[in-house]
């Protein structure tokens, strides 16, 4: 979302002020709402709309990642936390807020941000934002294999640089690898590590192209699932969808998408094995965490010609991948600012669920998306 005026976050911290005074001159008690952006103009009303009533709010006014200080003197006494994937969610901020906290929703569909092994052993609640961006980080998953596929980076730095005239053109100028199928290439597979409802939705995208089979990879404790696979060929008119192990992955894939999620069992899991496994004419996508891809593994397979291309949305250590990185130095890598989810529609649609996640929690609800924390509870 753009950027909020400073005018618009001054009017609603004095709102919110003014609520809070009220509060205490009726000598009433409501649940305590502390939300560390402002979620703007469409949303923040569901929430100040409340503070007439039943809740009080605060909101970290500032038009920056909310400061970890201030989270920390401001949680007391909160039933409900709104956060962003910036926003460390730990014991220490759980003990400052307080045994009375119910819910910690979170506007992201990953929540490695947050100790969930903490919320289940005191019996907090974790809202997420689930489905709302699958569309969203399909189509820039579809954007960035056409990019890395096609050159996009290295021959955009070529215009921009003023060195468009300097190219005379020849058969085979400026030419990348095809995402669709062709005569010469007429059975094109799609990997996947990771089946999720984001991958699909890939799927979907790439059978126009003429993507003819799918491969992917499964977190090896949930079982197979032959008759679903077998269902989505059909849907999709492919020939098939096979579950297979990492190394026949990306021995076979034309494309290789990254969408699984983060935390120490994925991490590196696309290592120098797995890439030099890979065709040479194949393209590497990463839209989901930047812990799954070696980073020093990937810069090497493109500067060695392993693999054609790669397109990542995200990169691990980000934000702090600066010009000297060795994926930036690498012309056939297309790198993105973890843009997945940046569309208005979606953003809108996540801040939305995270403020009724929350709501619904504090007033004994049925919560939209809430993630099962008994698995956690146990260890």
């Amino acid at each position: 979302m753009p950027s909020t005026p400073l005018n618009r976050l001054s009017h609603i911290s004095s709102h919110i002020a003014s609520t809070s005074s009220d509060m205490a001159n009726n000598g009433t008690s409501r649940p305590k709402v502390v939300v560390t952006r402002d979620l703007g103009p469409e949303v923040m009303p569901l929430l100040l709309n409340r503070a007439e009533k039943d809740i009080d709010i605060l909101v970290w006014n500032q038009d920056r990642a909310c400061d970890r200080t201030w989270l920390l003197e401001n949680v007391a006494g909160a039933s409900a936390l709104i956060v962003l994937v910036t926003d460390k969610v730990d014991a220490e901020l759980l003990n400052a807020a307080g045994p009375q906290l119910r819910v910690v929703s979170t506007m992201s569909v990953g929540y490695e941000h947050v100790n969930v092994y903490e919320l289940a052993r005191r019996n907090i609640k974790l809202g997420y934002t689930p489905d709302v961006l699958t569309d969203a980080v399909a189509d820039i998953s579809i954007m960035l294999a056409l990019m890395a596929g096609r050159n996009a980076r290295e021959t955009m730095t070529i215009v921009n640089n003023g060195q468009w005239p300097e190219y005379n053109w020849a058969p085979f100028l400026f030419c990348g690898r095809q995402l669709s199928a062709s005569r010469s290439s007429p059975i094109r597979v799609a990997g996947f590590i990771g089946f999720g409802r984001i991958a699909q939705a890939t799927l979907a995208r790439l059978v126009p192209f003429g993507f003819t089979d799918c491969l992917y990879t499964s977190n090896p404790s949930s079982k197979p699932n032959p008759s679903r696979d077998s269902q989505i060929a059909t849907d999709q008119r492919l020939r098939s969808v096979r579950r297979v192990d990492l190394q026949t992955l990306a021995e076979q894939s034309d494309v290789v998408f990254v969408l699984a999620p983060g935390g120490d069992e994925t991490a590196n899991l696309v290592n120098e094995g797995f890439l030099k496994s890979m065709k040479k004419t194949a393209v590497l996508v990463n839209a989901s965490r930047g812990s799954l891809v070696d980073s020093d593994a990937l810069a090497k397979a493109l500067r060695e010609g392993w693999i054609w291309g790669a397109g990542l949305d995200v990169v691990k250590g980000e934000p702090g991948i600066a010009a000297d990185h060795p994926l930036v130095k690498e012309p056939r890598c297309a790198i993105l600012p973890h843009i997945g989810s940046a569309t208005i529609e979606t953003r809108l649609e996540m801040a939305t669920l995270a403020v009724n996640n929350a709501l619904a929690a504090i007033f004994d609800k049925d919560m939209p998306a809430s993630l099962d924390l008994s698995a956690y509870s146990k260890q």
